[in-house]
């Protein structure tokens, strides 16, 4: 399974994980089935409200499935579009996020539980800020 992590910087397993999607410095693509990570900056980290694109950020990378700490509803509506599952991750590193997510510890990112606007607290996240309402 290819996953894509939104996270500070790129540390591979041990990179923390960003609490925001849109807002993230880049994002951790990992292979959980070899281990394997590749680093992709965000090209699109700095959007207007509601004008993120989340394809464009990953640059057209094949995925399985997003976990975030927080994703607006407009990034993840995009997303389910395009048929990726979008994970809520509340733990600090991308390896305890890829671990709770292959023994099925997450839970599925749904519409109403999205951020609503940027500038808020999310109440979700683990507490690593990427300039996002932090």
């Amino acid at each position: 399974m290819k996953i894509a992590i939104p996270v500070i910087q790129d540390q591979g397993l041990d990179s923390p994980v960003c609490e925001h999607f849109g807002s993230a410095p880049m994002f951790l693509v990992v292979d959980t089935d070899g281990g394997q990570t590749t680093g992709l900056p965000n090209q699109n980290d700095h959007h207007a409200h509601g004008a993120c694109q989340p394809m464009a950020a990953l640059q057209g990378v094949a995925l399985d499935a997003i976990a975030v700490g927080g994703i607006g509803r407009n990034a993840l509506v995009k997303f389910q579009a395009a048929g990726l599952k979008v994970f809520l991750t509340r733990f600090p590193t991308v390896r305890e996020t890829v671990t709770a997510l292959t023994n099925g510890l997450l839970s599925e990112v749904d519409p109403a539980s999205a951020c609503g606007h940027h500038g808020a607290g999310h109440g979700q996240g683990q507490g690593q800020g990427c300039g996002h309402g932090s």
